[in-house]
């Protein structure tokens, strides 16, 4: 049984946690300054942290980032490092042991504060969008189109962080006013590019890769953006089997949908108002999550995963 990582608290400097990853600074040998990620085991919907989480999570995230990340090495610069945590200088061997398997070691990078998006099919807010105005994120679409519909061609809708710290959609020209029109025009290429590569790679293997959504930034002496955080997991993205997918409603999912479809659940018994703290999910929920984790992971890479 894979071990279950909730908080990390790593003898390491300027620790700060995000909803699921936990982020400290590393100094290298060489005197290089690094980014330690560490994706815990937490589980976060509609802005919340539940209660619990399945053991092994953030180690099937892990993973599969890395199978993206030498997967596009020759298409954009990343800023992965390892995912060793012998490469960690300044930790004991008990934290290298919880650690194994759900780390990131990174270059360290300037973040550039516009969220990319590509979608490719109709889901989720985006459905919820089009049902509305007919539009996804300002972008007129063609009528009649249905929840779970592939898209006439993939559309990059950026997004930016609010002050309350919820996704806030932003036009293009809205972005090249914080980032730069040369800046934008780069991360949206990039964003479909990658998503038409990746969208390709995936159906081939039984999986449907609807929509998802990166991060860049800026590292040092590199003259592009480089690709930082995750990518295309099932956090991140939006993963359907390929044979069951039927446009005219919600789709059966290996991603966090799964998740926030039972609290829907909830919601709609009245014993949650989706606002902290998150309930914790029955054990069955759990053991459903990581399994389609993981066979996102297998139908993907091609094999097992193996837990450390």
């Amino acid at each position: 049984m894979p071990r279950l990582v909730m908080q990390t608290s790593l003898n390491l400097p300027n620790k700060r946690s995000g909803k699921v990853r936990d982020l400290y600074d590393v100094e290298m040998a060489d005197g290089s300054q690094a980014l330690l990620i560490v994706a815990t085991d937490r589980v976060s919907a509609f802005d919340v942290v539940l209660g619990n989480g399945p053991a092994g999570k953030g180690v099937v995230l892990t993973q599969i980032s890395k199978f993206w990340f030498d997967h596009f090495a020759g298409v954009v610069d990343h800023h992965l490092i390892s995912t060793d945590p012998a490469d960690i200088p300044g930790i004991s061997e008990a934290e290298r042991e919880q650690l194994a398997g759900r780390i990131m070691l990174c270059r360290a990078a300037t973040v550039i504060p516009v969220e990319c998006i590509a979608r490719g099919y109709l889901a989720g807010s985006g459905w919820k969008d089009y049902q509305a105005s007919g539009q996804v994120c300002g972008i007129e679409l063609p009528k009649g189109l249905t929840n779970g519909d592939r898209l006439p061609q993939p559309l990059f809708t950026p997004s930016t962080k609010a002050d309350t710290g919820h996704d806030e959609n932003i036009s293009f020209d809205e972005g090249a006013a914080i980032v730069g029109a040369e800046t934008m025009m780069w991360l949206k290429d990039a964003t479909l590019r990658l998503y038409g590569l990746a969208r390709d790679y995936a159906l081939d293997r039984g999986i449907v890769l609807a929509d998802t959504k990166f991060e860049f930034g800026i590292v040092e002496g590199v003259a592009e953006p480089v690709l930082i955080d995750e990518i295309f997991t099932p956090d991140s993205s939006r993963f359907w089997p390929a044979d069951e997918w039927k446009p005219g409603g919600e789709q059966p999912s290996f991603d966090k949908q799964y998740v926030r479809n039972h609290l829907e659940t909830v919601v709609a018994a009245g014993n949650w108002d989706k606002t902290p703290p998150g309930p914790p999910l029955p054990e069955d929920v759990i053991a459903n999550t990581i399994a389609r984790y993981l066979e996102a992971y297998r139908l993907l890479t091609g094999s097992e995963l193996v837990f450390p």
